[in-house]
């Protein structure tokens, strides 16, 4: 009994766990049933730490077409007989320790989830942090990040079409590399994850099965410390290419009608797989792991369960129909083969060469079966003291404001990503139409059809540890807001809560009331969210993570054409500030970056405010009033005035208000509820009319190229565009830092 429980801490689970797994076996299950329940009640699998509050979530309304959890992502009506899919999922551990390899299963995996759904994909964003720009393990993380995600989007033959990324030095030691996936599926032509019908066959499909990945979920579900190294084994490996024919034959085979159910192998492969469509149908499996295909000899029962190998699916076909599945993966050159059958006890038994050599009632394994769920303690954490002592009259106005603005283009957070997004290809597939007429939001064109998808990840971390409810409202909002700019209607929400230990009570409280103002915002959206990932333990050493609630948003636009883009046009042109300015230089990227100021409150956020604003904007748009559209975002208004002028380069003439406020909130400050559009001249008077009662500014004119900010000259836009575009290229290259760069 002494090895068992040993071997069952090694495993990651608690001996108040194992005891449960007994009296749930009614005897002490062996070595290969302790690794299935390992990786099934690991956090990566059960959420068993997160159940109880993602349940408070809105799951249903709006356009949603399954409810949120019933299948691998979220499904929405968007009209004309098309459903959009779309889901975000995090590979954090496998990318702290093998970037490379770690970010691009990750963009596979994610794929994965929305063709095993009968979706084709159509776009692909993501969600990076990382440590200081400045340090050699960051530039290595970074570069080995994005040649990731390049590798395996660029072949597979989808766009990377967004995304955002943030530099800081709590995500040193734990990066977070959260991947998005967004697809297109015609009604009737879903294909669900769920085993059905008693002598049915269990089919194998795609790679063979190898050593790479096992134990992964058990892997992503600890943190991460100076022993992580030894477990890159548990780092899966992808074939982009390979996937791609997966894709093509998982299409072809469904318009067959000989599949019953299928579900892509993922966290736990074959054991989460079976345990988790099985459970779905209230039946049991026979399989034989010596009918798996294998790259390596010899693998043992529980090496078999447990692997994570890249390129693979489970699917239950009508029985004799097998025949037909076969010639299909032949045609593609992929591994089929049938491993066994559908029984009606709700058990999965597991042989080799005809010996039992395990057997668990699926409905035990799985979230929302017997997985345990647990109720963490949690508590204000103690740094919020330092939050409270915050005082801006502390923060002198400096006089050379744009000395300040020179320093606040070139921080990585800030600056562009041009050195990162060029590695991407983001025109593979002709449908996005944001490459070169970049809105908020990105969009992609649904073929066939006049729609355009707007899709975006949003989160600003430094808000959400400042305070986790109002912050995670603010990345909801900033999701919703982004989609209205760009001309769409926000229709639901994936998101992907990626948070340090639970067992920390102040990590569970920034958990907790993050998931509650998340709920809040999407409530007031009708953005429900359709599913998702949580990933806790992004802590180390010195600490967890800024917690990270990463929303990733889709919305619809009827016509594609209409979108509405962020950049100015022509010279001349009226430039407005929808939405209230204030001398809020909270949680700023001025204020932690440039002035040293860690600790101070989310910035200034009314959720009423956001959404009356959202809905003038849309009306605007709607109305064809105006003729850009930009958010205010990191850096304030002044670097959302350069995002907009640099793609014609065009200028801007603007002014402060009447010195009411402090000019460094004013041009730097986070406040949220603001946009900035462009309106020609005789079309300011309607404009107005329709605002209404909503607070708006006129700054002042677009240039042919001169940036004035309060009757200074501060150069060209071409000036301010060479810094934007060569911070972070200069610095990787090693060709420059920049005075600005070495001191964050």
């Amino acid at each position: 009994m002494e090895v068992t429980v040993k071997t069952a801490e090694q495993l990651r689970l608690t001996a108040e766990e194992f005891e449960l797994i007994r009296q749930k076996l009614g005897r002490t299950p062996n070595f290969n049933e302790l690794c299935a329940f390992s990786g099934m009640w690991s956090e990566h699998c059960s959420y068993k730490n997160s159940i109880k509050w993602l349940k408070t979530l809105p799951r249903e309304g709006g356009r949603m077409l399954v409810k949120a959890g019933e299948e691998n992502a979220g499904l929405m009506d968007i009209g004309d007989g098309l459903g959009v899919v779309f889901k975000i999922e995090s590979h954090n551990h496998p990318s702290a320790i093998e970037p490379f390899q770690g970010a691009a299963t990750g963009v596979g995996g994610i794929h994965r989830d929305i063709f095993t759904m009968g979706a084709r994909p159509i776009a692909s964003l993501n969600s990076l942090r990382f440590g200081k720009l400045e340090e050699d393990k960051t530039q290595h993380l970074l570069s080995g990040v994005v040649h990731g995600i390049g590798h395996y989007g660029n072949c597979f033959g989808v766009p990377t079409v967004g995304g955002e990324i943030y530099f800081d030095e709590c995500y040193h030691t734990n990066p977070l590399v959260n991947a998005m996936s967004v697809g297109i599926v015609k009604a009737g032509e879903t294909v669900s994850a769920t085993a059905e019908g008693e002598g049915n066959p269990v089919m194998f499909v795609g790679s063979a099965t190898g050593k790479d990945g096992i134990g992964g979920a058990s892997f992503a579900s600890a943190d991460i410390t100076e022993e992580s190294a030894r477990e890159l084994p548990a780092v899966q490996v992808g074939d982009p290419f390979q996937e791609k024919k997966l894709l093509e034959a998982c299409l072809e085979v469904i318009q067959t009608g000989a599949v019953v159910g299928m579900q892509d192998m993922g966290a736990a492969g074959i054991i989460c797989s079976t345990a988790e469509m099985s459970a779905k149908g209230g039946v049991g499996m026979r399989i034989d792991l010596d009918k798996v295909p294998t790259r390596q000899q010899n693998m043992k029962t529980w090496e078999l369960l447990l692997s994570e190998s890249q390129e693979r699916m489970l699917l239950v076909a009508q029985k004799g129909r097998e025949e037909e599945v076969q010639k299909v993966f032949e045609k593609w050159d992929l591994p089929c083969s049938v491993i066994g059958e559908v029984t009606n006890d709700g058990v999965l038994n597991f042989y080799m060469n005809g010996q039992l050599d395990a057997s668990i009632p699926a409905h035990e394994l799985v979230l929302g079966g017997g997985a345990p769920q647990y109720e963490r303690a949690y508590q204000e954490p103690a740094y919020f003291a330092e939050i409270k002592k915050f005082n801006p009259d502390t923060i002198s106005v400096p006089e050379n404001l744009k000395k300040i603005a020179e320093s606040l283009v070139v921080l990585p957070t800030i600056a562009s990503k041009k050195w990162i997004y060029q590695q991407y290809d983001s025109m593979v597939g002709t449908g996005n139409s944001s490459t070169n007429a970049p809105g908020d939001a990105a969009v992609v064109w649904v073929k066939g059809s006049r729609k355009g998808i707007a899709m975006t990840t949003d989160c600003n971390s430094r808000y959400v540890f400042a305070d986790p409810y109002k912050g995670a409202m603010i990345a909801v909002s900033e999701a919703a807001r982004n989609i209205v700019c760009s001309g769409g209607q926000p229709l639901g929400v994936t998101n992907c809560l990626n948070f340090g230990n639970p067992y920390d009570p102040e990590v569970y409280y920034q958990f907790v009331q993050a998931v509650k103002g998340m709920g809040e915002a999407c409530r007031r959206f009708d953005t429900p969210v359709t599913g998702g990932n949580v990933s806790f333990y992004n802590q180390n050493p010195d600490g967890p993570v800024f917690p990270t609630p990463t929303i990733g948003m889709v919305g619809l636009l009827e016509d594609v054409d209409k979108k509405m883009t962020l950049f100015f046009k022509n010279q001349g042109d009226l430039i407005l500030l929808i939405g209230s300015s204030s001398s809020d230089i909270a949680s700023s990227q001025y204020l932690a970056k440039i002035c040293k100021v860690h600790y101070s409150p989310a910035p200034e956020f009314d959720l009423e405010e956001e959404w009356s604003l959202q809905q003038k904007i849309s009306t605007l748009i709607r109305k064809e009033l105006i003729l850009s559209a930009h958010d205010i975002s990191e850096g304030g208004l002044f670097v959302s005035l350069l995002e907009a002028g640099f793609v014609n380069g065009l200028g801007f003439d603007v002014t402060a208000d009447d010195g009411q406020i402090r000019k460094d909130a004013y041009w730097f400050g986070e406040k949220q509820s603001r946009v900035m559009v462009t309106v020609k001249r005789e079309k300011l008077p309607e404009l107005v009319q329709e605002l209404g009662a909503h607070p708006y500014t006129e700054l002042g004119l677009v240039t042919s190229g001169e940036v004035l900010v309060d009757g200074s000259d501060w150069g060209t836009i071409q000036s301010w565009k060479e810094k934007y575009d060569n911070a972070i290229g200069n610095y990787l290259s090693r060709e420059e830092a920049g005075s600005a760069l070495s001191t964050i």
